[in-house]
């Protein structure tokens, strides 16, 4: 065999494929990671900034939210939308906490990196994150204090908190408020566990007004109006009917030809259509009900007959909506008008249609006991509106969380640095190099007081060494805050927040650190004209979008 036979290279690969392997995968991976963490970074805290998202027709979202960020940036890099799934899971899992999952998850990749900078390998820091993860569980349970539904005061604490940094702040106290009595409405009790759905918190925005306007319906705000100017304007002591069911006369199933020979037969069809919808109305008004949610349509006849039997109609509502007016009123749906009773009717105190800004809503209010409610949002434009809208979102599901594990933490930095010096101490129980990583763990956790200072223009050498200082002489809660620059005890001046906040953003962000560290290779497939991959600028390191 010669050896120009011997050197012949074997492609097991098609042509055009890209593949990167050994450290230089991993660096590609890394550094797409920490560029995604290093875009949400700056909005962390309460000094945290915003930023405007532009897409390709322009539209513009203005926000500090960090996932929000991450959805609206088109993230092309395989490695860095692992990242952005961190985040996405966090906004599922709790509604808030996202950018401190981000932020996390890069600041691990970048501590590993200088470990393997240091020839240790992968799976050994790998391990030594999944020691550091189940130990910090331990940890922030053990640190977390009880609460319950009934401490309002801590609750809308912790509301504050969650809005504090974002475009809410200015109306925080009303829609913290707000907030904690959506919860508290919409919560259920099973046994010892809390049951909170948040969709039955139903948020409505309408640009005009101030956002101190803001205001908690204990009930339902549709986007309707009625569907007949003789209809009343205001229904009080109002008894509710759902109905899946048009009222409308049905068309055949089948097309049929009808020959008329006397215009008295074409004057007895027309009675006939307008005796049946006449006898739909009377179904309605026979069962007790003066307003009607139709998730259908309501025929124009059918709408006169109401509105001269005094009944306020709306049609085409959503099905969701439907579902909200159901747990709101207490009334049953029903998919049949002639099974249509008294006992499937509701009760709402006022049923109204009311301008709002330049559109009539209307407003299905005092429920006796509703398990939905309305969270009606006002501001002066509707970016305003919308990043209120975001801001609230992130108090409800603070609210809730807090609620459901029934444990809260304190924030300000106070929890990572308690939690840093737990891990700290439980690596020297360690031998071996997974120790090495444990203490990264540490390290990579303090990434969120040092941003929190650093965002605030504050020297966060002096701020880290204050705060360890404070903590090592038995201070658990010591925190930053940001506005005075000096060192406070976070529980008594009431930045609180969720212990599931923390709990899961940990657990995120360390699982998917140790998926990435443990990529070696990337293969990028040619695509199916043999052009090569589609991969971002830059081949498999490069940074997408970003």
């Amino acid at each position: 065999m010669t050896t120009q036979q011997q050197l012949q290279p074997i492609f097991i690969l098609s042509e055009g494929s890209q593949r990167t392997t050994g450290k230089n995968a991993q660096r590609s991976n890394i550094m797409a990671a920490k560029a995604v963490a290093e875009t949400v970074r700056t909005t962390l805290g309460p000094k945290g900034m915003d930023k405007m998202l532009v897409d390709s027709l322009g539209d513009v979202v203005i926000t500090n939210d960090g996932v929000t960020i991450l959805e609206e940036m088109s993230i092309e890099h395989p490695a860095a939308k692992m990242i952005v799934e961190v985040a996405k899971t966090q906004e599922d899992e709790v509604g808030d906490g996202t950018t401190t999952a981000v932020v996390l998850s890069g600041e691990l990749l970048k501590q590993a990196e200088e470990l393997i900078d240091r020839e240790i390998h992968p799976t050994v820091i790998a391990r030594g994150y999944r020691l550091a993860a189940d130990k910090s569980q331990e940890i922030l349970n053990s640190i977390s204090e009880p609460i319950s539904e009934t401490d309002i005061a801590t609750l809308q604490k912790i509301a504050t908190t969650a809005m504090t940094g974002k475009g809410a702040e200015q109306a925080k106290d009303t829609l913290s408020r707000i907030s904690v009595e959506a919860i508290r409405a919409i919560s259920e009790k099973d046994g010892s566990r809390m049951l909170i759905d948040i969709e039955n918190a139903k948020i409505e925005k309408k640009v005009g007004g101030r956002v101190e306007e803001s205001e908690l319906i204990q009930g339902i705000v549709l986007d309707k109006e009625k569907v007949h100017p003789g209809m009343p304007r205001v229904v009080k002591g109002a008894k509710v009917a759902l109905l899946d069911a048009a009222i409308e006369v049905k068309n055949t199933e089948i097309e049929t030809k009808i020959q008329v020979s006397d215009p008295a037969q074409m004057q007895a069809f027309i009675d006939m259509e307008e005796k049946m919808l006449r006898d739909k109305v009377e179904k309605v008004a026979s069962a007790g009900a003066n307003v009607v949610f139709c998730q259908k349509g309501i025929d124009d006849m059918a709408q006169h007959f109401m509105s001269k039997k005094g009944i306020y109609a709306a049609r085409r509502v959503s099905k969701s909506d439907m579902e909200k007016l159901a747990r709101a009123t207490g009334s049953k749906i029903v998919t049949n008008l002639n099974d249509l009773t008294r006992e499937d009717l509701g009760f709402a105190g006022v049923v109204e249609e009311v301008k709002v800004g330049n559109e009539n809503m209307t407003y299905v209010r005092e429920c006796k006991n509703p398990k939905s409610v309305t969270i009606l949002i006002r501001g002066g434009t509707e970016h305003v509106v919308d990043e209120i809208k975001r801001a609230v979102e992130d108090a409800l599901g603070d609210v809730a969380a807090s609620l459901r594990i029934g444990k809260v933490v304190a924030g300000a930095g106070a929890s990572e640095i308690e939690l840093a010096r737990g891990l700290r101490k439980f690596s020297e129980s360690l031998s071996g190099r997974e120790q090495l990583a444990v203490m990264a763990f540490a390290e990579a956790v303090e990434i969120i007081p040092r941003t929190l200072a650093e965002n605030s223009g504050l020297d966060p050498i002096d701020i880290m060494t204050e705060l360890k200082a404070a903590h090592d002489t038995g201070k658990k809660w010591a925190g930053i805050n940001v506005f005075t620059g000096k060192i406070i005890d976070a529980w008594k001046d009431g930045v609180l927040e969720p212990l599931k906040i923390k709990t899961q953003a940990v657990s995120s962000a360390s699982e998917v650190a140790i998926m990435i560290l443990r990529i070696d290779d990337v293969i990028a497939s040619a695509g199916k004209s043999g052009k090569g991959p589609e991969m971002p600028p830059g081949g498999p390191g490069g940074y997408g979008d970003m």
